[in-house]
């Protein structure tokens, strides 16, 4: 029985470091601050830049896609915060995986690095199989009927693609070589790739301004052509309702995911401390502005319902008569791509190089090569795997499963800014920072108070006032965050499957939808009133706890939203990603027993 104990208690580790040692690396420290917000743009203005505006605005918001974009905006800084302040706290590489092994433990730490790298592969093949689709539109579709007749795949399957993409297959592999054989070399590259982007995105804004037409915001549905009458919706700002930019907003989110690859490069940054959160919220402030002010223009050029879902912005310069502007858009597009795929294969290998030295994974894969001082193997590895992904699969079934862990990420890493923020770290020697070594979280914690229905109902809401933490508002602020995420959940499946009741004001569901919403309020009330760590970092989430809370509920809600067919493609990849990993530490266990 004791050995269960103890191999339960080993699940639950937590990773700390010292003070001392947690500067060091074997990886090169070559990228500051402006390297990595040119990581974070380009990973995220790629394929979202230049479809999701159209593709939103015509069938789901209308021109409140302008807003759209805004609330997704939002909901995304809550999240870049908090990576901000981990990647303040804890700057290795590894981005949320190593965030939740050192404030959880090690069992969910794999679990989020186990879908960090499903999330990385799929970004990164989906791209370059998007940048192949891309090139050849230009080309007449000349590469694609090649493959079809050198390299058929042979089946008719779903899932996979009629051919083998060498060209997607070749870019992967080429720019993985390229990322392999130094950091700052391809980092200089993608930073020309994302300043031509922004050259693009800016050169949209101002050269569309001069066609904006007001009154294409203010559209009377009975101006809409009959045959398109129907699907265009009411008309006006907002022609699918409110509810149509609220929901525009879910989908707009995604175009914002990719900024968390800044905080993979944790060891190989300057001043990790103060350059990965100015990157995270410079990012976001750049992409923002882009969506935001792309999105207000496409509108105001041409009718809502009009817009091309696959290619809005060389339709609407065709459209308007100025077809140099279509190609300078086009060109600019590919410049995006290639940016966008190397911010989505650059975090890949950063992530399996963090769990191969924790060993969670084959050790070879975090071998850093002794004169390129990158993770060489590792990147490779994931090139090949990238490469052949994308030249196989037809993967448009496949990218929600990114959207899934990504969201699983957000939300553990905004739970793990809550748990740190209110941990009792005396129990560490007065720091949340202490040893390089692994420690077991549940035989640090001395409890200085006696645990009863007493103690924790009156620290729920500390009446004495208590300023510096203690085991047991640790606990209590533990358990207050496990129970909020329940609840958001309820919360999130009743707003769903309740939509129209909630509409309609029904008594039954407003009240149970009411009641859990009153208990989260308290919930976050109560966290609010416990005393705070004292740790000193060079940046912290403001307005805490509500802020990494709203990014919790809203990235659970999110989740809900994804159809059932990603939730059984996600528990299949968890359920090999567990039996991996019980397996691996059981027979670890058994040997050192044995010993």
């Amino acid at each position: 029985m004791s050995a269960i104990v103890q191999f339960v208690r080993k699940l639950n580790k937590k990773k700390v470091f010292q003070d001392s040692t947690l500067s060091e690396t074997k990886l090169a420290r070559k990228l500051n601050a402006i390297d990595l917000t040119a990581l974070g743009v380009g990973s995220t203005l790629g394929v979202g830049l230049y479809v999701l505006a159209g593709a939103v605005s015509k069938t789901v918001a209308g021109p409140a896609v302008v807003l759209s974009f805004l609330l997704a905006a939002i909901a995304s800084v809550f999240a870049g915060l908090c990576y901000a302040e981990f990647g303040a706290r804890v700057p290795r590489a590894g981005s949320a995986y190593v965030y939740s092994y050192v404030c959880v433990g090690e069992f969910v730490a794999f679990i989020i690095g186990w879908n960090l790298i499903l999330e990385y592969v799929i970004g990164s093949a989906s791209v370059a199989r998007g940048l192949s689709r891309y090139l050849d539109s230009l080309l007449n579709e000349t590469m694609a009927e090649t493959f079809r007749e050198t390299m058929p795949v042979g089946t008719s399957s779903l899932a996979l693609s009629p051919y083998f993409d060498m060209f997607a297959f070749l870019i992967s592999v080429i720019l993985a070589v390229a990322l392999a054989l130094g950091v700052k070399e391809s980092s200089s590259v993608n930073n020309l790739f994302t300043i031509v982007n922004i050259g693009v995105v800016l050169f949209v804004i101002f050269a569309g301004s001069f066609k904006a037409d007001p009154k294409n915001w203010k559209i009377k549905k009975e101006d809409i052509d009959i045959d398109k009458r129907e699907a265009a919706g009411e008309g006006g700002f907002f022609p699918f309702g409110v509810s149509g930019a609220i929901k525009g907003a879910a989908t707009c989110f995604f175009g914002f995911v990719g900024f968390d690859c800044v905080a993979t490069t944790g060891e190989e940054v300057r001043n990790p401390q103060k350059a990965i959160p100015i990157a995270i919220i410079a990012s976001l402030a750049i992409i923002l502005l882009s969506y935001f002010g792309v999105s207000t223009v496409l509108t105001l050029m041409w009718p809502y319902y009009l817009q091309d879902p696959d290619a809005p912005i060389p339709k609407v310069f065709v459209e308007i008569g100025w077809p140099v502007a279509q190609w300078i858009v086009t060109i600019g597009g590919m410049f995006g791509l290639c940016a966008s795929l190397f911010g989505a294969m650059f975090p890949l290998p950063r992530i399996i190089y963090a769990m191969a030295m924790d060993g969670l994974i084959f050790r070879f894969l975090g071998q850093v090569h002794h004169h390129f001082k990158t993770p060489f193997y590792g990147t490779l590895i994931a090139g090949l795997l990238t490469g052949l992904m994308a030249a196989i699969f037809d993967l448009d079934q496949l990218v929600s499963m990114m959207s899934i862990g990504t969201l699983l990420a957000y939300t553990i890493v905004a739970a793990c800014v809550l748990l740190l923020r209110y941990e009792d770290f005396d129990v560490y020697g007065g720091s949340d920072i202490i040893s390089s070594e692994y420690i077991e979280s549940t035989n640090l914690v001395t409890l200085k108070e006696p645990v009863s229905f007493k103690t924790v109902s009156k620290q729920m809401f500390n009446p004495f006032r208590i300023k510096h933490p203690t085991s047991l508002s640790s606990r209590v602020v533990a358990a207050e965050v496990l129970a909020f995420g329940v609840l958001s959940t309820l919360l999130g499946l009743c707003v769903i499957f309740w939509e129209s009741d909630l509409a309609d004001l029904n008594p039954w569901a407003l009240s149970v939808t009411t009641f859990i919403a009153a208990i989260l309020v308290l919930i976050l009330l109560s966290v609010s009133l416990q005393p705070t760590s004292s740790v000193p970092l060079s940046f912290k989430v403001p307005f805490v706890p509500v802020i990494p809370a709203v990014s919790i509920l809203i990235n659970i809600y999110l989740m809900l939203k994804l159809d059932a067919d990603t939730w059984i493609r996600f528990g299949v990849w968890m359920a090999i990603g567990e039996f991996c990993f019980f397996l691996f530490k059981i027979c670890t266990f058994r040997i050192i027993i044995r010993q």
